[in-house]
């Protein structure tokens, strides 16, 4: 056979063969290793769709919800002294959060709760542990200071106890309490009120304006009505002319 013959022979097509015959036989593993890296696992998760806001401000307020049943369980579980404590620090002011308590409140406190007893415990000592528990800068004390406040006034209030007992005893006196608030403010009576509020004295146009009882004439004591009843003003038996003439009749 002619070796200078052309022989037919069939045309593979394998990328590998291709690569061997152009790179040579060293870059084979090294364009399989390629493949290998550039090779990613194919991603699973589903696409995710666009957010609605809706349904993404209800997931949030579902979320704030929790959280604040959350606090509102803690907050359940809020001793009566801190219940106290809180109801007393807020009295009497609207901006109040009742996490701190002033020193007019505080001394309420200790009144309404009778931890003064005038004998043992007086306002002064009130007033003192108080300066003494507060920060030097601070006008307010904490509910960790009021229980330290309260440590200090049990040991003068209940003598006879030990610590332990002394201080059950003042929680007892506030826990469950709240704020006495006072009646209605009375009117000062005074003689020099009474004098000028009786209107029996009174003389010249002011006392045109009241009748002898003491009761507002209204309109009649501020103003110069016209009288058409036909009588003199300040005749006694105005008013009786029509009786005395049926009368007569």
């Amino acid at each position: 056979m002619d070796l200078h013959q052309h022989t037919h022979l069939p045309v593979l097509h394998d990328p590998e063969l291709h690569t061997y015959c152009a790179r040579g036989p060293g870059k084979v593993s090294t364009m399989a290793d390629n493949k290998a890296k550039s090779t990613k696992p194919a991603n699973k998760t589903p696409p995710r769709s666009p957010s609605d806001p809706t349904k993404d401000r209800a997931a949030k307020r579902l979320s704030c919800d929790s959280n604040s049943s959350h606090e509102g369980a803690m907050a359940g579980e809020i001793s009566a002294l801190e219940e106290a404590f809180r109801k007393f620090a807020i009295h009497g002011d609207t901006r109040a959060t009742g996490k701190e308590m002033h020193g007019k409140n505080w001394s309420k406190l200790c009144k309404d709760c009778q931890v003064i007893d005038g004998k043992n415990v007086t306002i002064t000592d009130v007033d003192i542990v108080f300066s003494k528990i507060k920060g030097k800068s601070s006008r307010t004390i904490t509910f960790e200071q009021f229980k330290e406040a309260l440590q200090e006034l049990s040991k003068k209030r209940f003598k006879e106890k030990s610590d332990e007992e002394a201080i059950q005893e003042i929680y007892k006196l506030i826990e469950g309490k709240a704020p006495i608030i006072s009646g209605v403010t009375k009117a000062i009576s005074s003689p020099t009120v009474s004098r000028l509020t009786d209107t029996s004295k009174f003389t010249g146009s002011h006392k045109e304006r009241f009748d002898p009882s003491g009761k507002g004439k209204g309109r009649a004591g501020r103003e110069d009505l016209v009288d058409a009843s036909g009588y003199v003003s300040g005749y006694k038996h105005a008013g009786t002319y029509d009786h005395k003439v049926q009368g007569s009749k």
